[in-house]
């Protein structure tokens, strides 16, 4: 639904959201990028789709209602066909004993689409309101079991054979209605649905595995006969714009789709292993909107310095963790609060995974000499006020980087290091001078992604006197004033609102030295889980982090070529949480567990 400019902003007056100068910004933004008013305030997060449909629904004086599609039952929903319900973007979300129909449509305004939905439905019904990217959704239910249909389409027609080596490409087998272009819409759309970050379809010697990475595990889902799979690839590489006739070496390429509302793009890999060509696709939402810190799992200490550091106007922020630990989407929600029309962000990255409306992203390309230092190179001759190099990885691109931050720049980029602490003499061994690095690093953020307990399944339990000996060793907790400690923490981040009220509960510590006044409720996944995170016990990831500040005295220390074990002790005595006491809080809060904690920080 396209909600007029002029009626958005009377909306964002009324509900004081912003100032005039923030108004302003908006509308400059809007005129300069040529967007509708409503987007950005969704994607800036002032409003959300769901806020501004509400303020929608009371000016043309139409009930709202938010949509769910687990508590839509599809026998309501067939009632009106799904090529009627798409065409004008509305669903029967329920009837009541009188026969009366309850509609939800995107746009209550649409006379047509009223007058067509009374034909069709009769005079009975009840219109309703709802978010445009909740009815989407809603739609989805019309195609059922999608495992399911996925089996149906590959075993149809042509495709049913008794060969098991895959057969040779027919120009009828990968076109844009032949089974095999539904075989791989499906195996997208299930990826979407189940909140997937990675599609891998692997070639075995007599089948294909499609397996899912879902909350940072690996699940298989599918085989599919193995004589599909060259059609499956080209059919893929086609999307994706590679050659279909290159098996030998891996190709890069990327596509989008639109799905439930919302636009996806698809990092596509190919890879030639023993048994064929291996596919992995990245999905990346596009239509989502950048969580701010706090929604990421910042809190206390850690929030607030970060916040301090992020505003400076020189210097180096580094995020650090191993790959598939949040650092893109750390940076990614840091320049979407830092962006406004007054500021140059300009980035170089490998890949571009978010894209940023307003800031200058750049893609590496070595083959074209784009290499991360010569990008940062171009980017210091482009004005910037921002800076991010996606990651650090030589001597030649931390050296630039801190001449960026020593000529006036605000310089964001990650490193691989396992803790903050360790962070800052790796830039030492890449030969970065220890007055340089004192007087130019800001902070250091080191994390980790952890599995959230399905807040609908979550059991709780009370802990052993054998189990709370194991969690004193296990998160060093050793004697009574670290205790205390932890329970002033916990205490803190209910105070903070670490999550919401509604999915959290309080894990209250009184006295680890006495078993008779321990930790009288800790968090378990349920072991079958539930129908809301597809019986795993989990939904969801939350980061757990560490937030190191470069005071006055760690600068001291850097250059006293201190070891990280030395500043990581400076640290904490300081105030510092580290990663797995972070994490430790989040288990007491209910937020993940203490086997999650354990399962992301054991190398540590």
């Amino acid at each position: 639904m396209r909600i007029a400019d002029k009626i958005v902003e009377n909306f964002l007056q009324k509900s004081g959201k912003v100032d005039n100068d923030q108004l302003a910004n908006l509308l400059e933004q809007e005129k300069t990028e040529k967007r509708p008013l409503q987007d950005l305030v969704i994607a800036s997060n002032i409003l959300s789709e769901s806020d501004l449909t509400k303020l929608y629904a009371q000016e043309v004086d139409v009930p709202f209602v938010e949509l769910n599609p687990k508590n839509i039952h599809p026998e309501a929903l067939k009632q009106l066909p799904e090529r009627i319900a798409r065409q004008y973007n509305a669903v029967v979300f329920d009837t009541d004993e009188d026969g009366v129909k309850y509609v939800a449509m995107a746009d209550p305004d649409d006379v047509q689409a009223l007058n067509f939905l009374q034909k069709q439905l009769g005079n009975k019904i009840r219109v309703y309101v709802a978010p445009e990217s909740q009815i989407k959704s809603a739609l989805d239910i019309y195609r059922g079991n999608i495992a399911g249909e996925l089996n149906k389409v590959i075993y149809r027609d042509e495709m049913e054979s008794e060969e098991e080596e895959e057969s040779d490409i027919d120009e009828n087998d990968i076109k844009e209605d032949s089974p095999i272009a539904q075989t791989v819409n499906l195996i997208i759309e299930y990826g979407i649905k189940v909140g997937a970050s990675d599609i891998h379809i692997e070639p075995r010697e007599k089948f294909i595995i499609v397996r899912y990475r879902i909350d940072g595990l690996l699940r298989e889902a599918n085989k599919l006969p193995r004589r599909v799979l060259n059609a499956l690839v080209s059919r893929i590489k086609i999307l994706a714009n590679l050659k279909i006739d290159e098996h030998r070496a891996p190709q890069d390429g990327r596509f989008k789709i639109e799905a439930g509302g919302q636009v996806f793009a698809l990092r596509v890999s190919t890879l030639p292993i023993v048994d064929g060509e291996k596919v992995v696709l990245r999905i990346l939402n596009e239509s989502s909107k950048a969580s701010n810190l706090e929604e990421l799992g910042f809190w206390g200490n850690a929030l607030r310095l970060f916040n301090q550091a992020m505003v400076q106007p020189n210097g180096i922020i580094l995020v650090t963790g191993p790959t598939g630990s949040g650092k893109s989407t750390t940076l990614f929600s840091v320049l979407s609060i830092l962006n406004t029309p007054s500021v140059n962000i300009s980035t170089v990255e490998d890949p571009v995974e978010y894209r940023i409306p307003g800031v200058n992203q750049v893609q590496v390309n070595p083959i074209a000499g784009m290499t991360f230092a010569n990008g940062l190179r171009s980017l210091l001759r482009q004005d910037p006020n921002i800076i991010m190099v996606g990651e650090i990885r030589d001597t030649e691109t931390a050296d630039l980087a801190i001449q960026a931050a020593l000529t006036g720049h605000l310089v964001f980029s990650t490193l691989h290091t396992s803790d903050a602490a360790t962070t800052l003499p790796r830039l030492l061994d890449m030969g970065i001078e220890p007055f340089l690095i004192a007087s130019t690093v800001r902070a250091v953020i080191a994390q980790r992604l952890v599995r959230r307990l399905c807040p609908d399944c979550r059991e709780t339990f009370e802990p052993d006197s054998g189990m709370l000996e194991r969690i004193k060793v296990a998160f060093n907790l050793q004697g009574d004033k670290a205790f205390v400690h932890i329970h002033e923490l916990e205490e803190q981040a209910q105070k903070d609102g670490v999550g919401s009220s509604a999915e959290n509960g309080k894990g209250e510590i009184k006295d680890l030295s006495s078993t008779e006044r321990g930790i009288n409720r800790l968090f378990k996944a349920h072991e079958d889980g539930c129908d809301s995170c597809n019986h795993t016990g989990y939904k969801g990831r939350i980061g757990i982090y560490e937030v190191l500040e470069n005071d006055q005295e760690l600068q001291k220390a850097i250059i006293k070529n201190s070891s990280s074990e030395d500043l990581e002790t400076m640290a904490i005595n300081k105030g510092m949480i580290s990663m797995r006491l972070d994490g430790f809080i989040k288990a007491l809060r209910g937020q993940t567990s203490l086997e999650e904690v354990m399962r992301v920080t054991s190398s540590d």
